[in-house]
Order: C-alpha cells, then sequence, then structure tokens
C-alpha cells in the first residue's frame, strides 16, 4: 500500500486518507474515491489528496480483519461484522474465558498493521459481552503478511468461552458465640446471588459448631447429593490442618491446596469428597466485591479443572485489595440503581439546507422545535440535561424560557457536530456515567423512548453503548458510556456519535424504538411532511 499526497485526477479507487469537504459535500476518511468524487474535489479546487492507494496484493483493511477472524478456531464465541478495519467476537454463553496467549501473541508479532486483543485469561464473560478484536490499523495490509496470520490461526483453538453448567450447591457455615445470625443470613444471600451468575442454585444449608467432626460430617452428606460444596468458617484458616481441611479429609475427601496468591481471598481452602467440589471460603466471600473464591468458583463451575498449580500461578494480577474491578453480584438492598444518565441536547446547527430558517424554531402545534424536543427530554428517566447552542444562540434560549435547563454555547459551532459534542458532554457532572445524545430536530422521540434506552444501558451498567434503531437500522438517539468521554474530547469537525462508535470498538446494544429513530427534518419537504411549519 502506498500512503501519501498525489494529484486529484489520480486518485480514483484510492482511499481517503482524511475526512475532506468539497463545496456542499463532506467525505468521510476511508471513502473509496469513485469517478464521481474526483469531478467534485476538482470542481471545488484541490489539486492534491492525502490518500492510501492498494497495490497488487493487498486487502482492504475489513477483508483483512474478516478474513483472520473467520481463519480463527474458537468456541462459544460469535464474531461480528467487520467495519473501520476491525472485527469484534463476543460470547454466545456466559462462562469463563481462555486463551492461548502463546499465540495471540505471535500473531500481533507478524506486523504492527495486524493486531488482536482480547480479555485476560479466565475472565469471566457475560453472554454478548465483547471477548476479543481483531484490528487492522491502516487502510489496507499486504496479503502475504494476512496468510501468515490465517496459517498460525489453523493450527489450534485461540479462545474459547467455557460456558457455565448450573450446579446444586450446599452450604455449610459455621457457628461461634461471637457470630451474628444477621451475618449468617447476610452471607447465604450474597451466595445466592454469587451463583445465580452461573445459574447455579443454592439448594441446602447447614450450621455447624466450628468443629472438623461437625463439618465432615454435614459434607459427607452435602457432597451425596450435590455438585458442590461452599464452607464458610466461623474463624479464618490459621494452619493448613485447620478446621476446614481437617474436616475435608475426615469426610474422607482429599485437600487439593490451602491457600492462594490472591488477595483477598488468601484463606481459601479447594478439595474433593469423591467427585463433588469443595471450596472452603475465605472470609471476603461473605462480601460481594471480586476476590480469588470468585475465581476458583466460577472456574469450577465452567467446567475447568483447578489443580494446586492453578491456584499457585494465581499470583500476578491476583492483587485486587486496591483495584475496584466488577462489584458482582452487588448486595442489591444496600446499592441504589443506576440512575447516572444525563442528557445533551444538541441544538447549535445551522440548518443549511432549509435555505435560512432555522429549522429548530418551527413550529410543531404551535410550540417550537426545539422547545418540543427539550420538554420530552426533561420528562425522560434522565438525571438532568444541558442544551447546547451556537447558531441564533439567543433565540434558541427564548424557546427555551421557562424549562429548568442549563445552556452550554459553543463558540465553535461552525466548525462542525464534533465542536457541539464536546461542549456538552464537558458540561456534564462528574458522576455521569453516561451522556444520552439527543438531537434538537427529531420530533417523533417520545420519552417513552428515552426511557428504553436509558434502561438497556443501566442493564449493561454503563460498559456499552445504546443505540436506537428503527427495523434494524441505526438511527438516533444514542447513548455513551463515561469510557468514550476522552475520544469525544478529541473529535474534530463535522464527526458524531456514530463514527466515534465504530471506531473505538466498543460493545454497541441496539434498542428498536420504531420510526422515531429514524425521522429527522434536515429539509423543507420533511419538516412539512412531520408537520412543522417553518417560521422567519
Amino acid at each position: 500500500m502506498k500512503f501519501g499526497s498525489i494529484s486529484v485526477e489520480q486518485a480514483e479507487g484510492a482511499v481517503l486518507a482524511h475526512s475532506t469537504s468539497a463545496g456542499d459535500r463532506r467525505y468521510r476518511k476511508a471513502h473509496v474515491l469513485g469517478a464521481e468524487d474526483i469531478a467534485i474535489l476538482a470542481a471545488a479546487g484541490l489539486t492534491e489528496i492525502v490518500v492510501a492507494v492498494l497495490e497488487p496484493g493487498d486487502l482492504g483493511e475489513d477483508a483483512a480483519a474478516e478474513t483472520i477472524a473467520a481463519s480463527m478456531r474458537h468456541r462459544h464465541v460469535e464474531v461480528k461484522p467487520a467495519a473501520t478495519g476491525r472485527v469484534n467476537l463476543h460470547a454466545r454463553e456466559a462462562g469463563v474465558f481462555t486463551v492461548d496467549a502463546g499465540l495471540v501473541d505471535a500473531i500481533n508479532a507478524i506486523d504492527p498493521s495486524i493486531t488482536v486483543a482480547t480479555l485476560a485469561r479466565h475472565a469471566t464473560v457475560e453472554k454478548g459481552q465483547m471477548v476479543a478484536t481483531v484490528k487492522i490499523i491502516p487502510f489496507a495490509v499486504a496479503g502475504y503478511l494476512v496468510r501468515q496470520a490465517t496459517a498460525l490461526c489453523e493450527r489450534s483453538e485461540i479462545f474459547a468461552v467455557n460456558p457455565f453448567v448450573p450446579k446444586r450447591v450446599g452450604v455449610i457455615q459455621t457457628v461461634l458465640p461471637s457470630v451474628k445470625a444477621s451475618v449468617l443470613d447476610k452471607t447465604a444471600r450474597l451466595t445466592e446471588q454469587r451463583l445465580a451468575r452461573s445459574g447455579s442454585r443454592l439448594t441446602a444449608e447447614r450450621r455447624t459448631p466450628h468443629e472438623a467432626s461437625a463439618v465432615a460430617e454435614a459434607a459427607r452428606a452435602l457432597a451425596r447429593e450435590h455438585d458442590m460444596v461452599v464452607i464458610f468458617g466461623a474463624s479464618a484458616l490459621s494452619d493448613f490442618d485447620d478446621v476446614i481441611p481437617a474436616a475435608i479429609r475426615a469426610a474422607g475427601g482429599t485437600v487439593v491446596r490451602s491457600g492462594m496468591p490472591v488477595d483477598p481471598g488468601n484463606l481459601l481452602v479447594l478439595g474433593h469428597i469423591g467427585a463433588t467440589a469443595v471450596i472452603g471460603a475465605p472470609g471476603c466471600a461473605r462480601s460481594p466485591k471480586e476476590n480469588g473464591f470468585d475465581w476458583v468458583l466460577d472456574r469450577l463451575i465452567s467446567g475447568l479443572e483447578v489443580t494446586a498449580a492453578d491456584i499457585g500461578g494465581m499470583g500476578v494480577g491476583g492483587l485486587l485489595m486496591e483495584i475496584p474491578t466488577r462489584p458482582q453480584p452487588r448486595d442489591l438492598s444496600a446499592i441504589p440503581p443506576v440512575r447516572r444518565v444525563h442528557a445533551v441536547l444538541l441544538a447549535a446547527g445551522r440548518s443549511n439546507r432549509m435555505g435560512g430558517p432555522n429549522k429548530l424554531l418551527a413550529l410543531f402545534q404551535g410550540k417550537p422545535l426545539v422547545r418540543r424536543t427539550a420538554e420530552r427530554v426533561l420528562a425522560s428517566k434522565a438525571e438532568s440535561t444541558v442544551v447546547v447552542t451556537g447558531h441564533q444562540a439567543a433565540r434558541i434560549r427564548e424557546a427555551l424560557t421557562g424549562l429548568d435547563i442549563p445552556v452550554a454555547h459553543n463558540a465553535d459551532f461552525v466548525s462542525g457536530l464534533a465542536s457541539s459534542l464536546k461542549a456538552g458532554v464537558a458540561a456534564l457532572p462528574e458522576d455521569a456515567a453516561g451522556a444520552l445524545i439527543v438531537l434538537g430536530d427529531m420530533p417523533e422521540v417520545l420519552p417513552a423512548d428515552l426511557d428504553r434506552l436509558i434502561e438497556a444501558f443501566e442493564r449493561a451498567e454503563g460498559r456499552a453503548v445504546v443505540r436506537a434503531t428503527h427495523d434494524g437500522k441505526r438511527g438516533n438517539p444514542v447513548i455513551l458510556p463515561r469510557s468514550l468521554f476522552p475520544a469525544v474530547a478529541h473529535l474534530e469537525g463535522d464527526t458524531g456519535a456514530r463514527h466515534l462508535v465504530e471506531a473505538e470498538g466498543v460493545d454497541v446494544i441496539d434498542v428498536e424504538i420504531g420510526a422515531g429513530a429514524a425521522v429527522d427534518v434536515d429539509t423543507p419537504e420533511a419538516l412539512e411532511g412531520a408537520g412543522g411549519v417553518l417560521q422567519d
């Protein structure tokens, strides 16, 4: 592939390297230039343009990413269509992710143009979660490099999701005079929630004295009827012959390992009574926060063997105490619902295709369109709303008189949509988990539609983009998670959220809201058809 500046007349069939404007036309980065495009660019006075020119044997970025992804051997993983040189792979089932790190490293060593990124080995994943991505960095890559990658992929399985196989679990809690019944009740409740992520069930609980003989008797009985037994000791493990490991042996079982190099989780015990796995839970397993108990529990439920050597190898990455990762399961009674979606109403545009009048001031049933939209956003579940003004800012503010809605003025609105997005997102409070981006010119979007988007964002725990669709086609509004806010700050020109979603490769949840997702009013004809009346 050749990259650089060439004459516009010679650019037919080349890939545009940067977004470019020619009169009223705007071409996006990666657009393949045709004969009509060349004529328009030349008519606009452009003589040279920066492009990528594919050479014989090259594969375009999407084709290269798709070819490599298609050659990968994996289980319970879904391959998504390519976009902007990226193919994302998602879990078909909930389970535990395994990956051949050596194979991933070998692919990434072929050439910097080819990259494969995955979740960490043994990460617990939900159904539909992205587990890996193949990304081609330039616009094209030499075919022989792609063939090297596919040859490596064909040799062995690169990664897999090992689905959870729901288990029947029995729990033993030992009791001392110092242990409150409320603590035991909470432990049982949190254990049920922890098991729920795999579809497993706590089907029996025994409370015994903190003595090896009593625990052994209960463990032996539960092991006959359950796939797994979990033991919570009233006192922490202080020796490798303490109550829990001693009880496993007394019940006729074997102890695989006592102690693990994961903090919190150091005092875990793993053993077996016959075919039934037995886990002596560390004290931190009484908390919903991630700890070493989760690592062992999830692997066993997904059918993966856990050996003494496996536990001994958990030290690198095992310092969890100061790392707030997944609080799963959550103590739902103690945590308020996620309601930190804040709305950004974009009302800065110049309405260029209207021939003069501002479409946001058009009357719909006697009310300015921008006010109609603002009232619907305010009626939604969004925590707060900020409106971004630019063109005719004073008239927009006047149309919003009386509404409790702060204004973020974008003095650079003529530069394009990106500046308005940046202004709106920058005005959101620091605790905003997501930005609901609402276009001011969508008269058919209702508060209930916005609420459905917000609810989907909450179910995804704020980790995905949520996008409105109509008949399966992407539309607006869209919710951007906080993880994308830094990327918004670097947008330039007339680039919006759609480009950002495609470029960053984050998970996307599409929510069908009906025709409202696709109805905007960019032209006088479209506005009149939607029931609006333009004002001078």
